[in-house]
């Protein structure tokens, strides 16, 4: 049922969610209005808890050496299905391999899924805390359009709404005058994502088993009826189990049509047979003795040595038949 594959879509997710929020910065100013300082308000990934328990455990954070406010963070904290905006689970849409704009795939449409993200602000000065607020706020009535490059080998670009549920706000200030202060707001949001399922590729395609044309004759009647039906299946053109069916006797030319094996026991007239790349077809069988058509399929005519192994190719290899390699057709009217 399962099968590998990872598109990175919740990455990409988690990136393009931090990515709004790292132009930050806040700005000093004299009595005079005259901006003394800019400081950009670095940003990473974790819980506002680890970075809490730095400041607590030690107080002195506010070195140039170390870590200092304003801060912000961000994390994951949960991944739900979201149902309302469920499509059929059998609907599918065409797509096009974006290196050459000719391979032509088929997917399913990918699952809905919302993605919550809690920002976490801290900030020792209430002034710092207000500008990085306003420089937020005013991007999300209610949600801000973040696009994502979701699948880049089908070029697979889309909207991620995402939602500001929730402000909330904690002034820790607790104990005597040397307690550090620290400012913490804790911004919700939900990110409507897409989840995908594998993508199909050049090398991944499915074989097409069977095909049947019906050839409808009507002439003058208003009624039309089938008069035939035509059935094609794939045939493989190589042997898939390698395994030796026997060998060859004698060198074999180009201009040869006879193989010399050592024995003919299970070789057919009318049947397959590879030695090395090349396909050849048995038209008579005469002792040890391979009367045949060579390079068959439009394989290469080439000169093969003695003790060159034959395979026969059989129904087996039919169904064996690899994605992307050559295959030729049988058929019959039924």
């Amino acid at each position: 049922m399962f099968e590998y594959f990872y598109n990175e879509i919740l990455r990409k997710t988690v990136i393009g969610f931090g990515s709004l929020f790292n132009e930050i910065s806040i700005k000093k100013f004299d009595n005079s209005g005259n901006v003394t300082s800019v400081t950009k308000v670095p940003l990473a990934y974790g819980p506002t808890q680890k970075f809490l328990a730095r400041l607590e455990q030690q107080p002195d954070l506010n070195k140039p050496v170390q870590m200092s406010l304003p801060r912000m963070s961000f994390e994951l904290v949960g991944i739900s299905y979201d149902s309302s905006r469920k499509v059929t689970t059998t609907q599918t849409f065409l797509s096009k391999n974006i290196d050459d704009g000719k391979d032509i795939r088929k997917n399913y449409m990918p699952v809905p899924y919302n993605v919550r993200f809690e920002l976490s602000i801290m900030t020792k000065f209430n002034d710092d805390m207000l500008q990085i607020i306003e420089q937020i706020l005013p991007y999300f009535q209610p949600q801000y359009n973040l696009t994502v490059n979701l699948i880049e080998q089908i070029g697979e670009k889309r909207d991620i709404p995402v939602l500001l549920d929730n402000v909330s706000m904690q002034d820790d200030y607790e104990g005597n005058f040397e307690t550090r202060r620290a400012l913490i707001y804790t911004l919700s949001f939900t990110a409507k994502t897409y989840i995908f399922g594998p993508i199909s590729d050049t090398s991944s395609k499915d074989i097409i088993k069977k095909s049947t044309i019906g050839f409808i004759a009507g002439g003058e009647s208003s009624e039309r009826r089938r008069d035939v039906v035509y059935s094609v299946g794939p045939v493989a053109t190589k042997s898939y189990s390698e395994s030796n069916t026997t060998t060859i006797s004698n060198d074999l030319l180009i201009a040869e049509s006879s193989v010399n094996v050592g024995s003919s026991s299970g070789i057919t007239s009318g049947s397959f047979i590879s030695i090395n790349d090349e396909t050849l077809k048995v038209e008579s069988i005469s002792g040890n003795t391979l009367f045949v058509i060579r390079g068959w399929y439009g394989t290469t005519i080439v000169d093969h040595p003695s003790g060159s192994g034959v395979k026969l190719i059989t129904e087996e290899d039919n169904s064996l038949i690899e994605a992307g390699d050559d295959f030729g057709f049988d058929g019959g009217f039924l």
